[in-house]
């Protein structure tokens, strides 16, 4: 069973189901994609969110601020705490650090980051961390504030080989996104063919960073099947072996409940 570990299905484009998301679901579970995380970015579209995917158990959800959300209510450790009682709420984030689209004095976004770490470990669990253009002080934070507790994932994983085996000794997942099948990335492919199988996970990012075949259109949660091929040539295996390494590494990270496995 496909599983995409990190999606934004409340961003997705229906334009190719006629704007039925229930069709776009159909027409996803159909194509072997059984089970899917779907991130929060923010606070303030959170329960439209959360609605949209309560008819579908096969999507869990996370709940947290995206780091380059700026304007918005800060996320207060309680009400993260609070939203994560939900039981198809299995992590916390996104969060982290990106110093690429922000500037200036972002201790802001550091604040946001340990509040973010603090509910993680106040609820059990694992955060969803994006980290760009931050490497020194995505790992620092993530030390000084005790993250190793509850693990989790770097999810759209563009580093090298050094941040992911630090990543790895502090008790953390990689992911993989559609950026492994462009061009120029040898060097994360590189990163792909070494990691722990038992440590790997896929996604889409959906509707973001369309792998090829499909580049320049909206990006989906069946295209992780392209991120599976693309990894499992990398690792000379076949693809239903990563395919099934990467769905149990989901549930052992994850620990979705009500989902088939």
């Amino acid at each position: 069973m496909l599983v995409d570990s990190h999606c934004h299905l409340d961003r997705v484009s229906l334009k190719a189901y006629d704007k039925d998301f229930d069709r776009f679901m159909a027409e996803t579970l159909a194509s072997g994609v059984g089970q899917m995380l779907c991130v929060a970015i923010d606070l303030e579209h959170y329960p439209r969110m959360r609605a949209l995917v309560e008819p579908y158990p096969q999507v869990s959800v996370s709940v947290g601020v995206h780091p380059n959300e700026v304007n918005r209510r800060e996320p207060e450790v309680d009400e993260l705490v609070a939203l994560a009682a939900d039981p198809r709420n299995v992590a916390i984030g996104e969060t982290g650090l990106d110093y690429y689209r922000s500037e200036g004095d972002l201790a802001w976004q550091h604040q946001r980051f340990r509040n973010h770490i603090a509910a993680a470990k106040a609820c059990g669990k694992p955060l969803i961390i994006h980290t760009r253009e931050a490497r020194a002080d995505t790992l620092r934070l993530l030390r000084e504030e005790g993250a190793r507790e509850v693990g989790g994932v770097l999810h759209c994983f563009t580093e090298d080989w050094d941040m992911a085996s630090q990543a790895l000794d502090l008790g953390f997942y990689i992911s993989f996104s559609g950026i492994i099948t462009f061009p120029g990335s040898d060097d994360l492919r590189e990163v792909a063919a070494r990691l722990p199988l038992d440590r790997l996970l896929i996604e889409t990012d959906s509707p973001y960073l369309t792998p090829v075949p499909h580049r320049g259109r909206p990006n989906e949660p069946k295209y992780v099947a392209h991120v599976a091929q693309r990894i499992a040539e990398l690792r000379g295996l076949e693809t239903e072996t990563l395919i099934a390494a990467t769905h149990d590494n989901f549930q052992r990270l994850f620990r979705p409940s009500g989902q088939g496995s």
